[in-house]
């Protein structure tokens, strides 16, 4: 089986073609990829095909689709604050981008995985969310990942393409990039606390997430293709875990040994107070698989970014000073 990755130099992307490409039944594994967030970096050592191009261009889909027998499209514009900075551009890549991806495909019949966010229940309170609640999304993102979500299935139903949906949970580990305005919260508190900063808590601290580590994103999606399973609803790619923030930061002083110091700002705009996944379908389409538990997962992000040379200076761990006047999470236990 020949497999197209869209995004593949990515974050997700990159874990992904490393894990099908691990596959016995796995031959090619091209990585399509525009750089603008992903780094061919990702795919270093790999046998991984990377094709640099963007999925808004047609005549190149046409080409990269054509030599595969499966394509996980994964190439979006991430980020909440990044759409609302610009949500026309997230409009453009995430449903645009979607559509022309599944016309490449449909013209083939070629089996599809396309992301989704668990960001389009947005305004729904009910816990955990299941994928029968309605949808109410609160960013001009969550509003794109609903319409790749919703072209994939208008297109099963419409012309009979195979694919699977997956909204996607909170997804970290190895290779997500942190230092810039948009990074996720797990890098984020990673890189500050490597660089002895405070870390930024974006309100109370008590809005709660469902960790996915990627390591299990990236085998669930490997068997799916593996499987070509298809299902007629969006499926929840998450196990139903739900940790607040302030236990986040707590988990990650005990598992990097450091003081770590807090700092809270006002709450962003678009963000969902708090989100747990119904894992009921996921784990009735795949039985066998399991989790990777929070600690697990963090011990080996945190021994990933201390790998990288710009962390080299703090390796071991070091114990910044914590301010009086704020609130501070040192290893083992948090105080605030």
């Amino acid at each position: 089986m020949n497999v197209l990755v869209t995004g593949g130099a990515g974050f997700i992307g990159a874990n992904l073609c490393r894990e099908l490409i691990s596959r016995p039944a796995v031959g090619r594994v091209i990585a399509l990829d525009d750089l603008s967030t992903g780094a061919a970096a990702n795919l270093a050592g790999t046998d991984v095909e990377l094709v640099k191009g963007s999925i808004l261009d047609c005549d190149l889909l046409e080409d990269v689709v054509a030599g595969v027998d499966a394509v996980v499209h994964l190439a979006a514009r991430p980020s909440v604050p990044r759409s609302l900075a610009d949500p026309l551009a997230s409009h453009e890549v995430n449903a645009t981008g979607t559509v022309r991806v599944l016309e490449a495909c449909r013209r083939r019949n070629t089996y599809l995985v396309a992301a989704s966010s668990s960001s389009v229940y947005g305004s729904v309170t009910n816990l955990p969310k299941h994928e029968d609640l309605p949808t109410r999304p609160l960013s001009p993102y969550a509003a794109s990942k609903l319409a790749t979500e919703s072209y994939l299935l208008a297109y099963g139903s419409a012309f009979g393409l195979p694919g699977l949906a997956f909204r996607f949970f909170n997804v970290y580990g190895p290779l997500q990039p942190a230092g810039h305005a948009y990074a996720a919260v797990v890098p984020s508190f990673i890189d500050a606390a490597l660089r002895s900063k405070r870390l930024t808590v974006f309100g109370d601290g008590h809005q709660t997430r469902d960790f996915t580590y990627v390591g299990t994103v990236a085998r669930v999606i490997a068997e799916a293709v593996l499987r070509k399973v298809t299902c007629a609803k969006p499926v929840n790619l998450a196990y139903g875990t739900r940790v607040s923030i302030l236990e986040l930061a707590q988990h990650l002083a005990e598992t990097m040994e450091l003081a770590i110091e807090l700092h809270h700002e006002a709450p962003r705009r678009g963000d969902v107070r708090d989100s747990q996944a119904d894992d009921g379908t996921l784990r009735g389409l795949f039985t066998e698989l399991t989790a990777v538990p929070l600690q697990q997962g963090l011990s080996e992000t945190v021994k990933w970014f201390r790998s990288l040379p710009e962390y080299a200076s703090n390796r071991h761990g070091t114990s910044p000073l914590c301010d009086a006047n704020s609130s501070s999470a040192r290893a083992p236990k948090m105080a605030q």
